[in-house]
């Protein structure tokens, strides 16, 4: 099983993807953690790396296809330790994926423009490099100015040595990036909507990792026998 966790910056994705990994190896269950973009392993992935920090130019300067190709560079250069992983693994969860690329780079444009883009990115990344599909997609809900507060208090990334990068900067884009993950989530089966706050208040850590759990936990074939049998006695 692939699962997949996205967000705006600053959601939690690595987070919930870690404690998510930890919950299903305590059930018996093999599990790895994939995080992307893999800014110090991949040649694309360092490039990635100097685009958020403004090497290439604002967000506005750079065209999101050619952006877009950069991460989708990252996950190409990773696709046989993906496929490894999902060898050797019953479950393997995303920190990002192919939705992260998505949303980030038609933020970018609106109306009939950001729907070919969109159309134009999948291509690349399920068609043309033929990455595997998530069986689920996790989207951690969160308002943009509580996101903010939150990235503002993130520990160095070996990126950067800003506080937040590019994307993380700009309010107004992370709006429009969490309208397009509300619109992939919209209808697709595949797709859940947690969110983080409950009216004003912030919902904790553990709060939230325990309402993935109940779905991850109830989705087909993710507990064999042999787990079950562990986590009951």
């Amino acid at each position: 099983m692939l699962i997949d966790i996205e967000g705006i910056d600053g959601s939690g994705k690595g987070t919930q993807s870690k404690l998510l990994c930890d919950r299903l190896a305590r059930e018996g269950i093999a599990a790895q953690v994939i995080s992307f973009p893999r800014y110090d392993s991949t040649f694309f992935g360092k490039m990635v790396g100097e685009f958020l920090n403004g090497r290439f130019g604002t967000l506005d300067a750079v065209d999101p296809f050619l952006a877009a190709l950069l991460f989708a560079g990252d996950r190409l250069e990773s696709k046989a330790m993906l496929a490894e992983a999902l060898a050797k693994n019953q479950v393997v969860v995303l920190d990002r994926y192919v939705a992260s690329n998505v949303a980030h780079q038609a933020a970018k444009r609106d109306g009939a423009e950001r729907t070919a883009l969109i159309e134009r990115i999948l291509h690349v990344e399920f068609e043309i490099n033929a990455l595997p599909q998530p069986d689920l997609v996790w989207l951690l809900d969160l308002p943009v100015s509580v996101a903010q507060k939150l990235i503002a208090k993130k520990s160095p990334r070996s990126y950067t040595e800003k506080s937040a990068d590019i994307q993380e900067a700009d309010a107004v884009y992370l709006e429009k990036v969490r309208e397009v993950y509300h619109a992939l989530a919209q209808n697709n089966p595949r797709w859940r909507i947690v969110p983080s706050c409950d009216g004003n208040r912030l919902r904790t850590v553990s709060e939230i990792a325990e309402k993935i759990w109940e779905v991850v936990r109830d989705s087909s074939g993710v507990l064999t026998a042999e787990s079950r049998s562990r986590r009951e006695s």
